[in-house]
């Protein structure tokens, strides 16, 4: 007979689909019904809402929540700057170069770290300030946050866990997200990362790891699917979103929020996680990567990758978008007479890419999972020599099955540029592009 599921590992309740007007509640009632600001909330609760846009903005664009908690969030101390010397609120401090970049798995913290002190900034564009581009951070931690809780008003969290099972906790409710899984958590919204896998907390982990990337500009959205049609890729249903599950606790906390590209901590005497109910679509969501739709070609040739496209943020160019998250999961290529690992390409956009597991079919070597690498702007790239080698001899007459793979990209119209952390690491690998050198000359007039 199998030992039980610990309580914190089990999946918490969910609802299901992508930009919904959610409602829920912890307490019978707790709702107000027909209105948002009533004189007097029941429970004794207050009225309070989360603006994720502009007040005017278009209702299809419009992200806002209404929530009833035991105490308002301005109930806290003054905020202090604290130290954040690896998150960076700018990124021209050194000179980013053209070269193909790529790092190794970042290690195991050296001293008790969590999600937040282990936060890691690779690199970015545009600014918080002026709500476009992005940042891209690792994380690497130890522990769970216990008596920190965060919120980001910079921008929204998009998080790819590549190692640990991850609990979040927020004010809206209670996620788990493992590896191969994501979770999208809104500017402005509280919440506590807790990994029930550590050693001491009776786990079997040492320390989790994973991606973050930091969204300045307009809130992620599925793309549309044009002549795709009315299904395919990520489908909303397959979003989860969790319902209302209130913290009543008071003690000795930290509120830390991180603003302007930098980190301020106040005295709190609550948890802020005391939402009873709401309703709104300013929420966070998580989604099984597993579960994407993969389309692709079953003649010759292949698409381009936007085909592998999960979310996106629109800019005002039409087809332009600031940030896409892009994956390469496990798919069938069935492809004819065609070269079917990735071409050799430019591109006008910037690509860092993850490895969340297995291995990834363009880069059978030093590509790890815990990894990542970087083809800014215009850098030529595309499968190494053994790849190459492979792929032109391959039978095409038969198809390919590629299973054991979840990479992943987060694609930038604009150059990322790295912080001194990146360029410095010892993560760093010196010899990515001697990965190429093996492409022989095989022109011939004859």
């Amino acid at each position: 007979m199998n030992a039980p599921t610990p309580a914190a590992l089990l999946e918490p309740m969910m609802m299901s689909g992508f930009g919904n007007e959610f409602a829920s509640e912890a307490l019978p009632g707790a709702l107000p019904v027909g209105r948002n600001s009533p004189q007097r909330v029941a429970y004794g609760l207050y009225a309070e809402q989360l603006s994720g846009t502009a007040f005017t903005a278009p209702r299809s664009d419009n992200r806002r929540t209404w929530v009833y908690r035991i105490r308002p969030a301005a109930v806290h101390g003054a905020f202090k700057p604290t130290a954040s010397p690896l998150i960076a609120a700018s990124f021209d401090a050194v000179a980013t170069p053209p070269s193909q970049i790529r790092w190794n798995p970042t290690p195991a913290p050296t001293q008790p770290t969590d999600f937040v002190q282990g936060l890691i900034t690779m690199g970015g564009n545009g600014s918080a300030q002026d709500q476009h581009g992005c940042a891209i951070h690792v994380y690497s931690a130890n522990r769970s946050m216990t008596e920190r809780f965060f919120y980001n008003a910079d921008g929204e969290l998009l998080i790819v866990p590549q190692q640990g099972t991850l609990l979040i906790r927020t004010e809206l409710g209670v996620l788990r997200i493992e590896p191969q899984e994501i979770v999208v958590i809104p500017r402005g919204v509280r919440f506590q990362v807790h990994c029930p896998e550590l050693q001491h907390e009776g786990g079997a982990l040492e320390f989790f790891r994973g991606y973050v990337c930091e969204n300045f500009g307009s809130p992620l959205r599925l793309p549309d699917l044009g002549p795709i049609g009315s299904n395919g890729l990520a489908n909303p249903r397959d979003f989860l979103t969790p319902v209302a599950a209130y913290d009543d606790r008071e003690g000795e906390f930290t509120l830390t929020a991180k603003f302007l590209g930098a980190l301020w901590d106040a005295p709190i005497g609550h948890s802020p996680l005391d939402v009873v109910a709401w309703h709104g679509n300013h929420v966070p969501y998580k989604y099984d990567l597993r579960r994407f739709n993969t389309i692709g070609s079953i003649s010759f040739d292949h698409p381009d990758p936007s085909i592998f496209l999960v979310l996106q943020s629109i800019t005002d160019t039409p087809g332009v978008d600031a940030i896409d998250f892009v994956i390469f999961p496990p798919r069938i290529l069935a492809m004819q007479d065609t070269f079917r690992p990735p071409w050799f390409h430019r591109n006008i956009a910037s690509e860092f890419m993850g490895l969340v597991h297995g291995a990834y079919d363009a880069k059978a070597e030093g590509f790890l999972p815990g990894g990542a690498s970087l083809h800014n702007c215009m850098t030529g790239h595309g499968p190494d020599a053994e790849t190459f080698s492979k792929a032109s001899a391959a039978d095409t007459s038969v198809a390919h099955h590629i299973r054991d793979t979840m990479a992943f990209m987060f694609e930038t119209r604009l150059p990322i540029r790295l912080t001194p952390w990146a360029l410095t690491t010892p993560t760093l690998q010196a010899h990515y592009a001697d990965c190429w050198q093996g492409l022989k000359k095989h022109f011939t007039t004859s």
